[in-house]
């Protein structure tokens, strides 16, 4: 009956995740969906975020009350301030505010679940369709946020989160590394084929083949033969600490003590190393050492004309990229390292707690795995999400903020040193899990 249906439909909507794809995916694991669905919300404000700095729909945000203060009076006095060259700007961070608030407010209701049998478990796997309208409302009040101080506070909280979320992106990427090299090694000692041996060789080697030549042209573009010092500097820096990480792959004690090391780990890690100075050079406000540099000025005509979005250039692209590959890789997968899964507080790859113990009869039934044990953090996930959407938030925006006029984007130097200490600090990660085992031989670290 139609009454039978109804309550069907409901049921989804407020039961556990897994019901929403029971029909298809009769072995998924209800912890595995409800990361998805969470992954989804971030990608939905994603979305959001971006049609919002589309120049013709930011053109119509100063529609909003109160959202830009130069569109029209206040208290009867007409306002100075102009502020219609970053409406697309103000409006990603408070889409990054509402994704934040959500997975903050989540974050802390899910302190201390250990298994499905607490009752907030029902809450992190199920009540989908109120989840949406709460972050639908948390993204309306945030619209309504007071102009003030709230750019430019809320500028250094993405900032921050940025910075660990681009760390967490090394944690992942280096794992990713490791997994890969030992897969193939693996293959080509049981298959005896030389093959995955030449494979390996060969992705090593385009691996470094493209950071040599992305070295030369941000020598090229970021540089100058007079000037630009600071450019100069950081891109032989973190030359320099890449060719130290990948001698030290190859060594013969760091060798014996991690067999699957190599150069395809620290080929990863450098190409990666690169692109994030990359991204920091496109951050250096000068229109001189870079060529890459938007300006956003609502009383320069250039401005007026400009087709371009705040950060539509390739470095937001290739970040936007990651971003959606590193959640996804958070979401769908725990690691093979077990020192890997006890930093990210995951399960250990295959062993989903009370999994068998829990499965449900029948051919399109989903199953929970965690009636003995949660599979993953949910806190912890909660956070990792806060940190991706500040990501996103500052990506989109180019790290960029107004300045005190409120009337010009500008690219602080602040973007350009945090986001190079955090590739100093990645290649620092990566080398000391090449060393230390000779550091700290009573340890495992298999």
């Amino acid at each position: 009956s139609d009454t039978g249906v109804l309550s069907l439909q409901v049921s989804c909507l407020c039961g556990p995740a897994s019901c929403l794809l029971c029909g298809c995916c009769p072995s998924t694991k209800n912890s595995t969906i409800s990361r998805l669905a969470f992954t989804f919300f971030l990608f939905l404000g994603t979305l959001v975020s971006i049609i919002m700095i589309i120049p013709g729909v930011e053109k119509e945000l100063h529609k909003l009350p109160g959202f830009c203060e130069g569109s029209g009076s206040v208290l009867g006095v007409q306002t100075h301030v102009d502020c219609s060259s970053f409406l697309g700007h103000k409006a990603v961070y408070r889409m990054g505010f509402a994704m934040a608030a959500f997975f903050f407010l989540f974050a802390v209701t899910m302190v201390c679940v250990r298994s499905s049998k607490d009752p907030r478990a029902a809450v992190q796997n199920g009540f989908w369709f109120f989840k949406f309208l709460v972050l639908v409302g948390i993204t309306v009040g945030a619209f309504y946020i007071p102009d003030g101080a709230f750019t430019s506070v809320w500028f250094y909280f993405g900032v921050i989160g940025s910075f660990l979320f681009i760390l967490i992106q090394l944690v992942l990427l280096i794992d990713f590394a490791h997994s890969w090299s030992q897969l193939w090694l693996r293959n080509a000692d049981e298959s005896h084929a030389k093959g995955w041996y030449a494979a390996l060789c060969v992705v090593t080697f385009i691996f470094y083949a493209a950071s040599v030549a992305a070295v030369v042209l941000l020598y090229v573009y970021y540089t100058k033969p007079e000037g630009c010092t600071e450019g100069k500097v950081l891109i032989s820096i973190n030359l320099i600490l890449c060719l130290i990480v990948s001698v030290v792959s190859i060594l013969p004690k760091i060798q014996d003590a991690q067999p699957h090391s190599g150069l395809l780990q620290a080929s990863l890690i450098t190409l990666y190393t690169i692109f994030v100075t990359w991204s920091a050079l496109a951050n250096v406000p000068s229109q001189t050492c870079n060529p890459t540099l938007l300006l956003r000025n609502s009383t320069s005509s250039a401005s007026a004309t400009q087709a371009l979005t705040t950060w539509w250039d390739a470095p937001s692209i290739v970040g936007l990229i990651i971003f959606i590959l590193c959640t996804l890789f958070i979401s769908l997968r725990s690691s093979d390292h077990p020192q890997v899964n006890k930093l990210m507080l995951t399960e250990e790859s295959g062993a989903g707690a009370g999994g068998e113990a829990a499965a449900e009869s029948g051919p399109h039934r989903a199953y929970d795995n965690e009636q003995d044990g949660v599979s993953y953090n949910y806190t912890f996930f909660h956070l990792c999400l806060l940190l991706a959407a500040l990501y996103i938030m500052m990506t989109l925006t180019n790290w960029y903020r107004p300045d005190e006029s409120l009337q010009v984007l500008r690219s602080p130097w602040t973007a350009v040193w945090v986001k190079i200490c955090s590739s100093w600090a990645g290649l620092l990660l990566y080398l000391w899990t090449l060393v230390a085992p000779l550091v700290l031989p009573d340890r495992d670290f298999s």
